[in-house]
């Protein structure tokens, strides 16, 4: 995602919503200011964080989601957020 995304709890709610979706990944601040979402579950359930994020959190403005589709590695278990 990219806008301002940072320092209005974007990680953490998307943390809390990816919890209740059942989906397994990642969350992380980028250095260029943009957040990076890697996630594994149920296809529907995918697109509905993807549909989230668009919106975002409160205070957050949203300019652009880039979504990459990639086959599911079934390595990930649970979601976190990626500090640093």
């Amino acid at each position: 995602m990219t806008g301002i995304v940072q320092g209005v709890f974007y990680r953490h709610n998307t943390n809390r919503r990816a919890d209740e979706l059942g989906l397994a990944g990642t969350v992380r601040n980028l250095p260029d200011g943009s957040v990076e979402i890697v996630c594994e579950g149920d296809e529907k359930e995918i697109e509905r964080l993807i549909e989230w994020c668009r919106q975002g959190p409160r205070g957050a403005f949203v300019e652009n989601v880039d979504v990459q589709w990639h086959e599911k590695s079934g390595g990930l278990t649970g979601f976190s957020i990626v500090h640093g």
